[in-house]
């Protein structure tokens, strides 16, 4: 299954199976962009998105999601901000709850480079998650940029590789009958 959509402040490509740098470009070209827009100046530092989706493919994780801002200024179609979500090979088969990498940049100076790590939870058959983020982190487009990028990469790696054994023991929690009526009148009293 895979699915396509274009509204009007953006356009979205997600697919079953691992996305190819053309299927990317054909959707969200400034994924693939090579320099900065025109407007940004000498202290703005470019980080292309495909060298660091490059990187991220090298520690298994794959795009199955892409999505780019529509412009009006069809000079900065190919700089603007676009979203990559990518998985882990090992968690492609977990049915329950899937750990992902959320990638946000631009080339046109509208967004820092951001790289989230969560948890995403399938809730039905027709595709709605639900999800939290686990960590974010954010790298402005100026000075050296190259370390901060690699250092945030990897962070966001490490907790990603946690996720998965704090969700199983979570899971291994067995509550009785009234353990459970506990703590869902607790629940139920933190949100009213």
């Amino acid at each position: 299954m895979l699915r396509y959509s274009s509204s009007s402040k953006q356009t979205v490509y997600r697919g079953q199976e691992a996305l190819s740098n053309d299927t990317i470009g054909y959707y969200a070209p400034s994924v693939l962009a090579e320099a900065a827009h025109e407007s940004r100046g000498e202290r703005y530092s470019f980080i292309p998105t495909i060298q660091v989706i490059d990187g991220l493919r090298a520690e298994g994780f794959e795009p199955y999601e892409v999505r780019q801002t529509r412009v009006r200024d069809e000079s900065k179609r190919e700089h603007t901000k676009h979203l990559v979500r990518l998985r882990h090979a090992s968690a492609l088969a977990s049915k329950d709850e899937v750990p992902e990498i959320i990638l946000l940049n631009s080339h046109d100076g509208s967004s820092s480079y951001r790289l989230f790590a969560g948890v995403f939870r399938f809730i039905c058959a027709n595709g709605l998650i639900a999800g939290d983020v686990i960590d974010d982190v954010r790298v402005r487009h100026s000075g050296n940029i190259v370390d901060d990028v690699i250092e945030g990469s990897y962070r966001v790696l490490e907790t990603a590789s946690h996720i998965a054994d704090r969700i199983e023991s979570y899971k291994a929690i067995s509550l009785s009958e009234s353990e459970q009526t506990v703590f869902a009148n607790a629940s139920l009293t933190l949100l009213g």
